[in-house]
């Protein structure tokens, strides 16, 4: 078991940069928006439909089945991928002209060749461009981005691990007892994921403003409002007041991804799937401290003797993502851009 998520977990780390990096070869750039907003919110879909069927599978299959859906779903996905994937598209590709990108977006190190004449003999000498990886560090859009990126996975994480255990110590409630209600949170994410990509790519295409200020709107709405539900949570006693917010919560951090989850592509095209890469280990980073953190407080609250079915008893669980979600917006409108900064 141990292993067996070692190894998703080996495996996610070179999904996601190897996403970007295909569409940055791949999509024009007034399609970016949906395209990572398509292909990302696959794994909201996933955990939607897994929240309401593994358990019904579990009950007439046995714990087993499981991995054995799971594994069967992985070796379908590796044989359509060996199927249709291709390498980048060639210069001469109608679909790299209208990106401009292409084979000239791989993040690799290029070889110039320059000639040189002395004393009227032809010498060549190679160079090599590396991957500005001190430019990448010290740049701060790209740090707004490895920010939004790391409060987006603390709060995903927060309430996908304690969401449970917020409703059966909290509110008293199991929520395995709320049937096909549990899924809607992540169905949420997966609509307003789409939703998001789709309203930057219009308000780019159209021209109606600039990509810097999409992203920075889109992004700015999201959390905005992820945070002021996030707050909202304790205030709700009962489950269903609780799985609105959750609902409402996860859906605008997703929809917050039409700003800083594309932004990799506006800044640095051909090092989209590195930067992205960097920023997906802030999100990872947050995931363990989320985690973590949540567990800690919950075990000074019961060391201070107080009741976890009272609200105050969670109110520092939801109020700390909340306060990173406007922290994060804020570093984001100062800081980040969407033009191209890297060549």
């Amino acid at each position: 078991m141990v292993l067996a998520r070692l190894l998703v977990g080996v495996a996610q780390g070179f999904i996601f940069p190897s996403i970007h990096t295909v569409l940055a070869q791949w999509v024009p750039p007034h399609e970016r928006s949906r395209s990572v907003s398509l292909t990302t919110s696959g794994m909201y879909f996933g955990a939607a439909v897994g929240t309401l069927v593994l358990p019904s599978l579990v009950k007439f299959r046995g714990p087993q089945s499981v991995f054995v859906a799971e594994a069967s779903l992985g070796a379908m996905w590796s044989l359509l991928w060996f199927r249709y994937a291709s390498d980048p598209p060639r210069s001469e590709h109608p679909k790299a002209t209208a990106a401009g990108f292409g084979e000239s977006m791989l993040p690799i190190k290029e070889n110039h060749q320059k000639t040189k004449v002395e004393n009227g003999v032809h010498s060549t000498r190679t160079t090599t461009t590396n991957i500005p990886w001190k430019r990448i560090m010290l740049s701060l859009p790209i740090w707004a981005i490895v920010v939004n990126n790391f409060t987006f996975h603390y709060g995903l994480y927060v309430l996908m691990n304690w969401l449970p255990t917020y409703f059966e110590l909290g509110l008293q409630h199991s929520l395995q007892e709320m049937g096909s209600s549990k899924m809607i949170p992540y169905l949420n994410m997966f609509l307003f994921s789409n939703i998001g990509g789709v309203i930057a790519d219009h308000l780019i295409t159209r021209r109606i403003m600039s990509v810097t200020r999409t992203r920075k709107l889109l992004n700015t709405v999201g959390f905005v409002v992820a945070s002021i539900a996030l707050m909202a949570i304790p205030l709700f006693r009962t489950p269903n007041g609780a799985v609105f917010c959750s609902s409402v919560a996860l859906g605008f951090l997703a929809f917050a991804r039409a700003g800083f989850a594309v932004n990799h592509m506006d800044v640095a095209p051909r090092y989209a799937g590195i930067v992205m890469g960097v920023s997906n280990t802030a999100g990872t980073l947050a995931g363990v401290i989320g985690v973590d953190l949540t567990g800690r407080l919950l075990e000074a609250a019961k060391a201070a003797q107080l009741d976890l079915t009272s609200p105050d008893s969670w109110r520092a669980v939801f109020v700390i993502p909340g306060s990173l979600c406007i922290f994060s917006s804020v570093v984001f409108l100062l800081l980040s851009t969407g033009d191209r900064i890297f060549d």
